[in-house]
């Protein structure tokens, strides 16, 4: 039996910071301090010594079962010691740590901020782009606080969520188009028009492409984009037919219409966070449910 005081605590933090890395040579770069390479490695094989077990095969990097098991028990002691300082001196409560897709971050949250900001002249903000797979990621690493997201399923069991918003999807037309349902795009299985939508790999074309399965049809976009913006800009200049959803608050380009495509899936906007929430994050959570609301009427 391990007689657990002799596991050195300074191996522990070296094996998460590797297994966080995905390796020895990305955690040498990473971790915030310095160490050189040969040093954790032989600390590494200690540890192994140590447990009398192997936690992680070299190359290609890969944890075993008990490098797996091992690093779920240390990571949250591990990834919070960042925080540490902070909550020490009392810091902790002006910060926020939020991830969300570009258009949310940009169109929706600044207000929030802003007053924010004008409450607390010490308010720290962090903010990062993200899908949920990145957003879910960055919560098991305690990077973040919150998140924000379209949501592609079910999170982790270890990821707290609530739904905020649910975005119906439509199609987008010029003005002087006579198309009125989804039919009226099609000759027989074939598409007529040509499509503009987000990447394939975003929440919106998944739902519509899904839709589409279900009904036997396939329509692979022409055009692809970076934002809704974009969608409307590039379909009221006569490139195609856009892909979208009924975003709360915006205005559209002039001369288009919104198309409903009622039996498809609609996009469920979500909060996403991981234990218990900071105060801050506990205070963001409340305010955006309350935007959330407001939009949705």
């Amino acid at each position: 039996m391990i007689d657990d005081f002799r596991i050195n605590i300074h191996h522990l933090e070296l094996f998460y910071h590797v297994a966080r890395h995905r390796g020895i040579t990305a955690a040498t770069r990473k971790m915030p301090y310095g160490i050189q390479q040969p040093a954790i490695s032989g600390q590494l094989s200690q540890l192994e010594k140590t447990l009398g077990t192997k936690l992680f095969h070299r190359r290609p990097f890969g944890l075993t079962p008990a490098g797996t098991k091992l690093f779920a028990e240390i990571e949250s002691f591990f990834a919070a010691l960042s925080e540490l300082p902070n909550q020490v001196r009392g810091h902790a409560t002006g910060r926020l740590r939020l991830a969300a897709p570009a258009t949310i971050l940009r169109r929706y949250l600044p207000q929030i901020f802003g007053e924010y900001k004008r409450r607390d002249r010490d308010f720290h903000l962090t903010l990062f782009e993200a899908n949920q797979a990145i957003a879910e990621d960055l919560l098991r690493k305690r990077e973040i606080d919150v998140a924000i997201t379209e949501s592609e399923g079910k999170p982790a069991s270890s990821i707290n969520s609530c739904e905020l918003l649910r975005l119906p999807l439509v199609l987008i037309t010029p003005q002087r188009t006579t198309f009125r349902k989804l039919a009226d795009f099609f000759d027989g299985d074939s598409p007529s028009q040509s499509l503009i939508s987000l990447r394939a790999e975003e929440v919106i074309p998944k739902h519509f492409h899904a839709g589409l399965r279900k009904v036997g049809l396939s329509w692979i976009p022409e055009i692809e984009v970076s934002s809704l913006e974009l969608i409307d800009q590039y379909t009221a200049l006569g490139f195609g037919v856009g892909l979208s959803v009924v975003v709360p608050g915006l205005k559209r380009e002039s001369g288009l219409r919104v198309l409903p495509l009622q039996k498809f899936p609609p996009v469920t906007i979500a909060a996403l966070w991981s234990g218990e929430l900071t105060g801050p994050a506990a205070t963001f959570l409340g305010d955006v449910k309350k935007l959330a609301e407001r939009l949705g009427r």
